[in-house]
């Protein structure tokens, strides 16, 4: 964390499962803090031989929320911080400090998320339906298999045909199969949804960013997180 912002430090209210391996944690607002739906934050558990084990996790919670809230991945076999979160409870304390993150909506387009790279788009997609502008956006969503899928009735309710699920270990019916690429692009893109807003793994991200570029599409309408 940067040394001239000091961590809030705040209580976890609720700890639970969204799917076999994604958490869903909820704690108290620290005091004057700000931040735009797409944001993240630098975190670390307030625990002996772990506050200096930071990580940027993205706000899925809104500004005017009372709580913030984060959707984390948990990788058990790393033995790292994610596992640590698994054996979070309501009291425990994480440390918040600096937020930060590039990723903001433009205007209508298609959002294009690889597993827990969905994120900064639960909070976008969260704050367009407060303000009933959900509109014609359309949300691709890559996962291994559909038990992967994070928040999958929401985006359901929320986007009905327009989201749009790729599974590449398994086949559904009414599920594309495989992995993004410009067929599937193609075959979902339409003219008013200028803007495509990314964010996943960086070797799926630079895929689809040259895959864009081979079908015209200007850097100015590619969003995706600089860090």
């Amino acid at each position: 964390m940067p040394h001239n912002i000091k961590p809030s430090n705040v209580k976890v209210k609720s700890v639970k499962h969204l799917t076999h391996d994604v958490l869903s944690i909820t704690a108290e607002k620290p005091a004057g803090i700000h931040y735009n739906p797409g944001q993240a934050v630098d975190v670390s558990i307030n625990k002996e031989g772990w506050a200096e084990e930071v990580r940027p996790f993205t706000f899925v919670s809104l500004q005017g929320d009372d709580h913030i809230e984060f959707n984390i991945k948990t990788y058990p076999d790393h033995h790292g911080v994610t596992e640590q979160l698994l054996s979070l409870k309501a009291g425990d304390e994480l440390l918040i400090g600096e937020v930060f993150g590039e990723i903001a909506y433009k205007g209508d387009g298609i959002f294009i998320a690889g597993g827990a790279g969905i994120t900064p788009f639960i909070a976008i997609l969260k704050e367009l339906e407060k303000e009933g502008k959900i509109g014609n956006n359309k949300l691709i969503f890559a996962n291994k298999t559909r038990e992967d899928i994070i928040r999958k009735e929401d985006f359901d309710r929320l986007l009905g045909k327009n989201f749009v699920n790729v599974l590449s270990a398994e086949e559904v019916e009414g599920f594309e199969h495989g992995y993004v690429n410009p067929e599937l692009i193609k075959k979902y893109a339409e003219e008013n949804l200028k803007y495509y807003y990314l964010c996943g793994p960086d070797p799926m991200m630079d895929a689809v960013v040259k895959q864009l570029g081979d079908l015209g599409v200007t850097p100015e309408h590619i969003v995706r997180e600089g860090f």
